[in-house]
Parts: structure tokens; C-alpha cells; sequence
């Protein structure tokens, strides 16, 4: 699937001559900004749950958010799963079950 989606991110962008603006700081820029509508969402919410009839927008800005990220992974051929798997045994090392199970505490703090 996100072959698929980055080939159709890849088409959209060509079919608008648009390469040209998408400079890396662009593309982190957009993933910053995306990211910072998702939060948008969430804001001055009393029990931190998304406000009732907005399940859309967030689709909507988390599609967005896909968008830069597979674009910004494409620009610099990171494989995203790859990243992901060690990511997660970094974490693993960081987090450990034994320290970390139901405590939000930072890992140097564990």
C-alpha cells in the first residue's frame, strides 16, 4: 500500500511541475505544519478526545501528514520499514519492560 501511495504522491506532484518547490526543508517543513494541524484538532479540548463530528478533518490531516512523510523518505531512499524495525529495537534497549511497563517516564529517568 505504501508503494502505491508514494507512486501516486510521485504523479500528482509530476503532473504539476511541482518538484522543483519541494526542497528537502520544504518537505520537513510541510510534515512540521501537517503534523501541527493534527494537534490543532485536539486543542482546548477538556478530556483530550477528538471533538464529536471531527473524525474527517482528522483523516484528512493525517493523510496529509502521510503525504510528507512518504515524500521526505523518497527524497532521502529511506525504507521506512526498515527504519521502523530498528527503531523499535532501539526502543527496546531504551524502554525495557521490566522499567518501563505503565510509566510514562523518559528512558534516562527510568
Amino acid at each position: 500500500m505504501r508503494q502505491a501511495s508514494l507512486r501516486k504522491i510521485l504523479k500528482f506532484r509530476s503532473d504539476r511541475n511541482w518538484r522543483q518547490f519541494h526542497l528537502p526543508k520544504n518537505l520537513a517543513i510541510s510534515l512540521a505544519l501537517e503534523a501541527g494541524e493534527v494537534l490543532e484538532l485536539f486543542q482546548w479540548t477538556k478530556d483530550n478526545k477528538l471533538p464529536r463530528g471531527r473524525k474527517a478533518e482528522l483523516d484528512a490531516e493525517l493523510a496529509d501528514v502521510y503525504y510528507w512523510l512518504l515524500l521526505l523518505a523518497h527524497e532521502f531512499h529511506v525504507d521506512l520499514d526498515k527504519a521502523l524495525a530498528r527503531k523499535m529495537i532501539e526502543n527496546g534497549k531504551k524502554y525495557p519492560v521490566a522499567k518501563s511497563r505503565g510509566k510514562s517516564t523518559k528512558y534516562h529517568q527510568l
